[in-house]
């Protein structure tokens, strides 16, 4: 068995060290006598001000708030600046938020040892660090004013921005203490506000500091730049994954008016030219020849008939691949006389389709260095791969975070693969000439990087209770982590979080889960909720199927099962969920309910769906949502992201399949690759329960919740289980 791995610590994987010193063994260096963070950041300026790397006051008082984590439409930024806001005591009104440089040394994630955003992670990783930069902030203001104004700095309050001392009458704001304070060292310590003290966070004054310039048209993304002499770029990539250039032909590509040059890259052939257009119809006459002699040749089908194959026990495994365990207990295996339970659960490739595809701009050469202009998830990573790629430091390439139109962890994966492509086409212009590389529709669906497919085969055998007794689990599906630098030294605990560790297994008495993770030549990477995209849908669904088999009340089961696991946070969630989603009243006519519960990126989600069926099909209606996602910053956000993230699943539940076919992508647009419409967007009502601890994860939690819990109200509709995704296939 192996040993438990706490899930956290599992995604972000191996150290920093880890990962520098790996990454710079590949590509042939090592910077001997630094330390991880010099070696990442390496060239990079470290320069900050007085008041730190996080916050800058201007002259006026005004303060603005440097965030580390790109925006790309999660609202992160306005829950970062509220929390530096509320601690410093500033005017909510006049503190703005500004994306940080690429800086590992100053802008890591604390969470991964590296700066990037995902994992739900971005307010989590923060809440202390910028509590004591906003606590530091507001203890040189007090500090500045009791030396002006020779008064006892504990009689000096602070509000909105204001600087008072009540005994004297004196009152300044920021941009006149400004100058003093600067001078003042900060505490390593600050005080910092008890949480019944707060008057910003938990409030529905946080809200979004970009909606007005996202609505103007003034918000800046990639696709909005335009550099003096910028050139265009398309890349003509294989039509199989795994297959590499041969060679190629570019006359008729050079004839086109506006070309400039066609250039090979090691993902494939780049069509250089004065504009978009111009680049896509020289791709189009383009002559490339592929050697496709180690290219995936297998599909989605019948990578699915190998998986239940093995899931089953059935053929031979190939060499090296081995099941391992995440979860062991007892003799699941033994016999018992109770009613047995067993299903096999498929779900297929799934594709990110942000409405933004994939996009860069790059500077290599000149006497700037290189610089990046673009939505950047992950910027350490960028830079190493940049840095491989033109022979320089990580820090000294230059990132300019731009707002992404969403990611979903897309634009977050270890190879940089769409940033590098950019970067070895403008290194190949040089001269420090704009190119910026633009993929469209077509190429960014089919380029892969999806969800995995992925088949649980399950048998649970219950009690004279009716509760499991034994509990039999196995899982296959692609690493996301193998070979990659953060790849952790035990089995990837990704591919299994949300079943490893559930209550459901902890109370059970005996547990047998393995994982099989076998590779092929589809590109995988996390999407959002990683993991728990197919772990919650398959313990959710078990559990109502259970419940059915023991004549009882789906919430009530769960809760019994919770209170054998000590389960108390989803107690607390599903019985806020079932009190406001009227669970012990009937439903309006024609109506079934669902529930599910599950836990990811620290927050538990319980969710109840009200379902109409329509020809068959689901209908979702009214969807209630309690989550325990610690303290609460911006309630208002905190309701949108589950809102979003309900859409996003139950998108996926109802329509989205990416098939691949001899090694293939099938589907490349939207017209095959349907996505939730308006009309079906359910109502959701989002419910918080209070809490002291500290922010957990809201991007994401609210995604795999929503596909069981229609399963399960469907049903208890039809008496029929869904054991494949999506439900409405086409």
């Amino acid at each position: 068995m192996n040993s438990r791995v706490d899930q956290a610590a599992a995604r972000s994987g191996a150290t920093r060290r880890d990962l520098v010193v790996g990454t710079a063994l590949v590509s042939g260096a090592l910077l001997v006598g630094c330390s991880p963070a010099d070696l990442m950041s390496a060239g990079a300026k470290t320069e900050v001000g007085a008041f730190g790397p996080f916050i800058r006051i201007a002259a006026d008082g005004a303060v603005t708030v440097v965030s580390k984590h790109i925006e790309f439409g999660q609202g992160s930024h306005a829950g970062l600046a509220a929390i530096v806001a509320e601690e410093l005591d500033a005017d909510w009104s006049r503190v703005s938020v500004e994306q940080s440089p690429a800086n590992s040394k100053l802008y890591a994630n604390t969470l991964m040892g590296v700066q990037g955003t995902g994992g739900s992670t971005a307010i989590a990783n923060s809440w202390m660090q910028l509590r004591k930069a906003g606590a530091a902030a507001r203890a040189m203001f007090t500090g500045a004013a009791a030396a002006a104004w020779k008064v006892p700095e504990a009689e000096i309050t602070v509000k909105d921005g204001v600087v008072s001392h009540v005994a004297s009458g004196k009152s300044a704001g920021f941009g006149d203490l400004i100058q003093g304070a600067a001078g003042i060292k900060p505490p390593a310590e600050p005080r910092l506000k008890a949480p019944e003290a707060f008057t910003l966070i938990g409030t529905d004054r946080v809200r979004r500091k970009d909606s007005l310039a996202k609505s103007t048209g003034q918000a800046r993304y990639t696709q909005d730049v335009n550099l003096e002499g910028m050139l265009t770029a398309v890349v003509a990539h294989a039509p199989r994954f795994g297959a590499k250039v041969s060679g190629f032909d570019a006359t008729e590509a050079r004839k086109v008016a506006g070309v400039v040059d066609v250039i090979q890259i090691p993902t494939g052939v780049a069509v250089v030219a004065k504009s978009t257009w111009a680049a896509i119809q020289g791709r189009n006459v383009l002559k490339v020849t592929w050697d496709e002699s180690k290219a995936e040749g297998r599909g989605s089908a019948e990578l699915e008939a190998q998986y239940t194959d093995w899931a089953a026990g059935k053929g031979t495994l190939p060499d090296k691949l081995k099941w391992e365990s995440f979860e062991s207990r007892g003799d699941a295996a033994a016999a018992g006389e109770g009613e047995v339970f067993e299903a096999t659960f498929d779900f297929p490739f799934l594709a990110h389709a942000s409405m933004e595809p994939m996009n860069c701009v790059a500077q290599v050469g000149g006497k700037g260095g290189t610089k990046l202009t673009f939505a950047s998830q992950s910027q350490t990573i960028d830079q190493i791969n940049t840095a491989r790629i033109v022979g320089a430091l990580p820090g000294s390439i230059q990132i300019e975070t731009l707002f992404a139109g969403g990611s979903f962890g897309r634009r977050a994966n270890f190879q940089s693969d769409f940033v590098a492509e950019c970067v070895q086409i403008a290194k190949k212009v040089g001269k420090g000439t704009p190119v910026k590389l633009i993929w469209t529709r077509e190429d960014d669906m089919a380029a892969g990087y999806f969800r995995p497919l992925t088949h649980h085969r399950v048998r649970v055998r219950l009690d004279k209770d009716g509760y499991p007794a034994t509990w039999t689990h196995r899982v296959v599906t692609q690493s996301l982590m193998k070979g990659s630098p953060l790849a952790p030294r035990g089995f990837d605990a990704t591919t299994v979080e949300g079943a490893m560790g559930s209550p459901y297994l902890k109370a059970t008495p005996a547990v047998d889960g393995q994982v099989l993770m076998p590779e092929n030549g589809v590109p995988v990477l996390w999407w959002r909720s990683v993991g728990a995209t197919h772990t919650a849908y398959v313990m959710e669904h078990t559990l109502d199927h259970l419940a059915k088999k023991a004549g009882k009340d789906p919430v009530a089961y769960r809760l019994a099962l919770f209170e054998k696991a000590g389960a108390a946070r989803h107690i607390a969630v599903l019985k806020l969920a079932a009190e406001k989603a009227g669970w012990d009243k009937p439903a309006p006519a024609g109506v079934t309910r669902g529930v599910a519960v599950h836990e990811c990126f620290g927050s538990v989600v319980a969710q109840i769906a009200e379902v109409r069926l329509v020809d068959g099909n689901p209908k979702v209606g009214r969807v209630v949502t309690a989550i325990d996602c610690g303290t609460a910053i911006s309630p208002d956000q905190i309701a949108a992201q589950i809102e979003g993230g309900t859409c996003f699943g139950l998108s996926a539940a109802l329509h989205d399949e990416m098939i691949i076919k001899a090694g293939a992508v099938d589907r490349k647009n939207f017209d095959a690759y349907p996505v939730l419409r308006h009309s079906e967007a359910p109502k959701v009502e989002t419910y918080i329960l209070p809490s002291t601890n500290p922010p957990s994860g809201v991007g994401e939690p609210g995604v795999p919740v929503i596909a069981p819990a229609v399963a399960n109200a469907v049903l208890a509709a039809t008496g029929t289980g869904a054991f494949r995704l999506p439900m409405n296939r086409a």
